[in-house]
C-alpha cells in the first residue's frame, strides 16, 4: 500500500510548514482533519480542496459538503474521494482552503510516495513541524499575553502613525550640548 507525504505550507509563509503523511486509500476528509490538527486549528469551518499545477491555480474542487455557491462542476466530496484517485502527478499539488470568512490557505504539495507502512504510525500523521503555526482566532500562549501587557504597560499603540518629533526638525545643532559642539569645531579645524 503506497504511503503519501504531503508538505502543507501556510501560504502567506512558506517556511511555516507540516509534513504530513496519509496511505493512497484514505479520504481528502482524512487529510483535512490531519492538517487541521497539525495546525491546531478547530474543526468548526467550511473547507474545501482544489486540485492545482505547477502555479497553483485552482482546478477540480474536493469540498466538505456541497455547499450554496454557483459551481462550473460539482465538487467532489471530501468523505468519498480517496486521495490516490486525484494523483495525477509525482509533484501533485492542491490547495486547501479552510474557514471562508478568515480564508485560511494553505498550498499542499507531494513531496515523497513510499510503498512501505512503519507500523509504528498511525496513518493520517504530522510526520516533521517547521514553524510556528499561526494563531487561528489572534494571539495565544504566554508570548500573546506577555505582548498585550506590554502594549499596555508601554502604551505602544499611541503614536504609531509616525516618528517621535526628537531631530524632526533637521537642525541638529540645537541639540548638541556645549561640549559636543566643541569637539565638533575641532575636528572641523583638523
Amino acid at each position: 500500500m503506497a504511503v503519501l507525504k504531503f508538505r502543507i505550507y501556510f501560504e502567506e509563509d512558506d517556511s511555516i510548514y507540516r509534513d504530513v503523511a496519509i496511505k493512497h486509500t484514505q479520504t481528502f476528509l482524512q487529510l483535512h482533519q490531519v492538517i487541521l490538527k497539525a495546525y491546531e486549528f478547530d474543526n468548526k469551518h467550511q473547507a474545501t480542496f482544489y486540485r492545482s499545477n505547477d502555479n497553483w491555480q485552482r482546478g477540480r474542487e474536493i469540498s466538505l459538503a456541497q455547499y450554496d455557491k454557483p459551481y462550473k462542476v460539482a465538487p467532489l466530496l471530501m468523505e468519498n474521494t480517496a486521495i490516490g484517485t486525484e494523483i495525477k502527478d509525482p509533484n501533485q499539488k492542491f490547495i486547501y482552503v479552510y474557514d471562508f470568512v478568515k480564508n485560511w490557505s494553505f498550498l499542499v504539495e507531494l513531496i515523497s510516495v513510499s510503498k512501505e507502512e512503519s507500523s509504528k504510525i498511525d496513518y493520517p500523521a504530522m510526520v516533521k513541524s517547521e514553524g510556528i503555526a499561526p494563531s487561528q482566532y489572534g494571539t495565544k500562549g504566554i508570548a500573546g499575553d506577555k505582548l498585550t501587557e506590554m502594549e499596555e504597560k508601554y502604551d505602544l499603540k499611541a503614536g504609531t502613525e509616525g516618528f517621535g518629533t526628537e531631530g524632526g526638525d533637521g537642525d541638529d545643532d540645537e541639540d548638541l550640548s556645549e561640549g559636543e559642539e566643541a569637539e565638533e569645531g575641532q575636528d572641523d579645524e583638523a
